[in-house]
């Protein structure tokens, strides 16, 4: 088995002396791969970028890149290559001379910078801009520069640092292409944060999602969405209907007759009186509180007979029209707010508000997770 680029092992952060702001955190990042630390703000994930760049030290535990441990190692002397949210470019000097910079700082100067400079200018499609300085470049422009900086001197490790935050949606989503194309063609292993899921999503082969200072689930972007370990996960990746209940059957202690109730199942009475099935993830035995996940693509409205495990019927709040598809908000099973995405065709464009419709869908679609404090 190949030995991972970067290692942490252990690593906590506190700046006060009692308020842990990582915790014990162990990750390994495979070389080539391009991961997304992923969270709320304040959730952990910055702080362990800046770690890992040295800008930040370890409270404790260690980090290795490549096999050495570089914790004590000064920024400048670990090879990894930075993008910054504000780009830090310097205004007085032209892009050429901004990315001449950190070659400088490593002994390379002369037609071998020049070669280098070139090289990066065409990585980024920004050949013939040279002699531009950063205020006559359009932001997009100036994040090409920052990129193509990052990447000049060969660096073993590329972290980035929300640098597409400051971008229009357009401009945004073009860059997040360029990035994950200059990833792929170049093999560079890539640690990016951001507080955008839909980004993480498009972009990572794995993301971390952060709370509190720990990973609550290391993922494929599939992984996350369909999968979610914990109702926070669940919560904070994509739209998520959330029912409160509580555990009749199944669940971590299971039901003792095989097959359903192996405890990979559970019996959930929502508040309504309403008992459910749904994949025992994170639940407890019976008795326990939960909390059940289900997507609103995975709701069924009109379901007809056998299409679905769990049958109800609702009553239509309101239709919103987004082109696509419909999101149509409903009250059901004691929620006022439960919410299904149909396809914008057949019978789902009759649907209106105040309609009284039946809804469904299938157990395997319904998570019950760990409650929420």
């Amino acid at each position: 088995m190949e030995r991972p680029l970067v290692e942490i092992r252990g690593v906590r952060k506190t700046y006060d002396g009692d308020h842990l702001v990582v915790r014990d955190l162990d990750l390994q990042i495979a070389r080539g791969e391009f991961l997304t630390l992923l969270g709320p703000s304040g959730s952990g994930k910055t702080t362990t970028l800046m770690m890992l760049a040295g800008f930040e030290t370890a409270t404790g535990g260690e980090i290795f890149l490549d096999g050495r441990p570089i914790n004590r190692l000064a920024p400048e002397k670990r090879n990894i290559g930075m993008v910054f949210q504000n780009y830090a470019l310097f205004p007085h000097m032209t892009v050429a001379e901004n990315l001449a910079f950190p070659l400088s700082v490593r002994g390379v100067r002369g037609s071998a910078a020049a070669e280098k400079v070139e090289r990066a200018l065409g990585m980024v499609g920004l050949k013939g801009f040279e002699r531009r300085r950063p205020a006559q470049l359009s932001g997009g422009q100036q994040q090409r520069v920052a990129v193509a900086r990052a990447l000049i001197f060969d660096p073993t490790l590329v972290l980035m640092d929300e640098p597409l935050s400051a971008l229009d949606k357009q401009l945004r989503e073009q860059m997040q292409y360029e990035i994950k194309q200059l990833h792929q063609r170049y093999g560079l292993t890539v640690v990016y944060v951001t507080h955008d899921q839909s980004e993480a999503l498009t972009m990572s082969d794995r993301v971390a999602v952060f709370h509190h200072g720990v990973i609550q689930q290391l993922d494929t972007p599939q992984g996350l969405y369909e999968s979610p370990r914990n109702a926070f996960v669940a919560s904070f990746i994509g739209e998520n209907n959330r029912l409160p209940g509580t555990v009749v059957a199944g669940g971590a202690n299971g039901g003792g007759n095989g097959g359903a109730h192996d405890g990979s199942w559970a019996d959930v009475r929502l508040s309504d009186g309403t008992v459910v099935r749904a994949r025992a993830v994170a639940c407890g035995p019976a008795g326990s509180p939960t909390m059940l996940s289900l997507r609103p693509e995975r709701l069924l409205l009109q379901p007809a007979a056998g299409d679905c495990d769990v049958m109800a019927s609702g009553k239509v709040v309101d239709v919103t029209y987004l082109g696509d598809h419909l999101r149509v908000r409903l009250n059901a099973l004691g929620e006022q707010s439960f919410v299904a995405k149909a396809p914008n065709a057949g019978a789902a464009r009759a649907i209106r508000a105040g309609d009284a419709i039946s809804i469904g869908w299938r157990a395997e679609d319904c998570r019950a997770l760990d409650a929420p404090a």
